[in-house]
């Protein structure tokens, strides 16, 4: 059987990936080995700009329930006094959701699998394994093994998420590229009562203990995680039984005050493959890269894939340049290893198991502050887009994201996703032609109104009036005035409808 695409595997980003796919109309299988979700969870933080895609999706509302705000990590030194805080962004939100959120996955990826599922031209087999693929100039081919037996089908397009061991990654010969980050931690997660409750720290907190590093996670509701760097001779898997487990914390709980749900011990790796894409397979999530989790961003990086990914492949069937899609691995790829970079230099200050080298950290950190410890944006950690398919002339609000205010629709506050949808959008400050103005709150003249400013923030901030923005929401090109918006949108129809030689 053919189809316009196979995704491989049905995680997180598999099945967001499926379910934009059937958003744009593309006949999608989606195969997983596993019949059902994992039931511990694994990732625990997502950020404004997945919510945002989510809210695309029309799943937001249903999944909100099961998150709750990130706070303040707070990190304490090698005394135990505090040397930095790692926060959010204040409101007004830039992106209309909680900046950084915990969530619990369980139930959350059992939601995006159900809205995948019912897309129209979506198929989703569980139990189904790839065990062989290979190409050729016109089609994918991939032998599938379920309980009945193998079988071949065939595919335009394949979307490899199958995860840190991928399968077809390895079937590729695509290498993991190191980032020089393999650290041994145990990721323990709790469902705490209220005696336990009243022991632990209100906020996050990362303890830069040299003799045992430990990060502290508030989860949604009454779940708690704590990852705990184990030291040099500590066997990874009898640390995870759970007399040992309750012995590494004994200085916040007794088994009294909470149960364990999970105990895993993991190396925190930094990955990213060489290559993201051999002809007409992508890679995409954990099977492109691995990163570690100190600020909650390894998930997030996979749904950031499939969201660039996907409406590329609808702009080429579409008609636009298949070039485009060249543009996936280099935007992704720059993206991972810029964050990593700023992830792996963070989680290097929190491991440092060096005494005099960590009351070295923690006096630079304090001195960073000016006598006090440094206040630090998640949101500024995440770069933007740094190179890909964005416009000429390069200016410093290209790649970034356009923020997602509050505007009056029929006479109530309503995101303006909900509003414009999530094409190709331009918009401005002032009235434009072909753009949708976004205008003060009450202020004259036509255009939409918005509640907090959060618009002519950003357009007074990067000094242009109109900004040409992609279905992902990252800015493609700015104009300070109407010329200039013509020059941007004509060179970007080139692209997207190229006109065709005569045959």
């Amino acid at each position: 059987m053919h189809h316009d695409v196979v995704v491989i595997g049905f995680g997180p980003s598999g099945a967001v990936a499926t379910a934009l796919l059937g958003q744009h109309g593309f006949e999608t299988l989606a195969i997983d080995r596993a019949t059902e979700v994992y039931d511990k969870p694994r990732a625990i933080a997502i950020d404004h700009e997945i919510m945002r895609l989510l809210d695309n999706l029309g799943v937001a509302e249903a999944v909100l329930p099961h998150t709750a705000p990130f706070p303040a990590s707070e990190h304490f030194g090698a005394e135990g006094q505090l040397i930095r805080r790692i926060d959010m962004v204040p409101a007004p939100y830039p992106m209309g959701f909680t900046p950084t959120m915990v969530f619990t996955q369980p139930p959350v990826e059992a939601l995006l699998r159900a809205h995948a599922t019912a897309m129209p031209g979506v198929t989703v087999e569980l139990g189904t394994e790839l065990v062989a693929i290979s190409q050729d100039a016109d089609r994918v081919t991939l032998r599938l093994r379920d309980a009945q037996g193998e079988r071949e089908v065939t595919a335009d397009t394949v979307i490899a998420c199958d995860g840190a061991s991928s399968f077809t990654r390895s079937a590729l010969g695509i290498r993991f590229e190191d980032l020089v980050f393999d650290e041994p931690w145990l990721v323990v997660d709790l469902r705490v009562g209220e005696s336990g409750l009243r022991k632990l720290p209100a906020n996050a907190a990362q303890f830069c203990d040299p003799a045992r590093p430990i990060t502290y996670i508030v989860g949604p509701g009454s779940h708690r995680r704590f990852e705990i760097m184990l030291n040099a001779g500590e066997d990874p898997k009898a640390m995870q039984q759970p007399d040992a487990v309750w012995a590494l914390l004994s200085r916040w709980l007794s088994p009294g005050d909470a149960t364990l749900w999970r105990a895993a011990s993991y190396r925190f790796h930094a990955l990213v493959a060489a290559e993201w894409r051999k002809g007409r397979i992508f890679l995409a999530g954990d099977a492109a890269h691995q990163q570690p989790p100190f600020i909650g961003q390894g998930m997030c990086q996979g749904l950031r894939d499939v969201s660039n990914l996907v409406w590329k492949l609808a702009a080429v069937r579409d008609g636009a340049a298949p070039a485009l899609l060249d543009s996936y691995a280099a935007e992704r790829a720059q993206h991972v290893r810029t964050l990593t970079a700023r992830i792996k230099k963070i989680g290097q200050q929190i491991c440092e198991r060096d005494p005099v080298a960590a009351a070295a950290r923690d006096a630079a950190l304090i001195a960073q502050g000016g006598g006090t410890p440094p206040v630090v944006t998640r949101q500024e950690i995440v770069p933007p887009l740094e190179t890909g398919f964005l416009a000429d002339p390069p200016h410093p609000a290209q790649g970034t994201l356009f923020p997602q205010p509050f505007i009056r629709y029929q006479g109530e506050w309503v995101l303006m996703d909900r509003v414009l949808g999530h094409g190709w959008r331009v918009v401005s400050i002032g009235e434009m032609p072909g753009a949708t103005r976004i205008k003060p709150h009450g202020a004259e003249g036509p255009g939409l109104e918005e509640r907090d400013g959060i618009v002519a923030a950003w357009f007074a901030r990067h000094g242009v009036r109109a900004a040409l923005i992609r279905p992902d929401h990252y800015v493609h090109g700015v104009a300070a005035d109407a010329a200039a918006l013509q020059s941007l949108r004509a060179a970007l129809a080139a692209v997207l409808h190229p006109v065709k030689e005569p045959a």
